[in-house]
């Protein structure tokens, strides 16, 4: 089963920029669309982009215009590229599936804080 290892996570500063990655211990050629949640504590995650196997994406509203998602299939990765960071992007990252879910990785912390 595919094992997801997300990183790139970090402290900083509003306005700032971060580039996520989620690593796939198998192939994601199989998988049609991944995508990437936000998690702030007492809150359930929350679905903010996706992208099909063929490179459509979607964004939540609070992020639509700031962060860029992509993949390499090839490489078995997915990329969150955050711009234009606000304190209320702070919240732990996942990347998965949509449901059925794979195994959750450990999620990489995103923190904007001046």
């Amino acid at each position: 089963q595919v094992r997801l290892v997300e990183s790139g996570g970090g402290l900083v500063q509003p306005g700032g920029s971060l580039r996520l990655s989620c690593a796939a211990s198998g192939s994601i050629l199989s998988i049609n669309t991944m995508g990437w949640y936000q998690q702030t504590p007492g809150k359930q995650r929350e679905l903010v982009a996706t992208i099909t196997h063929f490179g459509a994406t979607n964004y939540a509203d609070s992020v639509k215009g700031r962060f860029t998602i992509s993949r390499n299939n090839a490489k078995n990765t997915v990329y969150l590229q955050m711009n234009s960071l606000k304190p209320e992007d702070t919240a732990v990252y996942y990347c998965n599936t949509l449901s059925p879910f794979l195994p959750w990785g450990q999620g990489t912390q995103v923190t904007v804080s001046s």
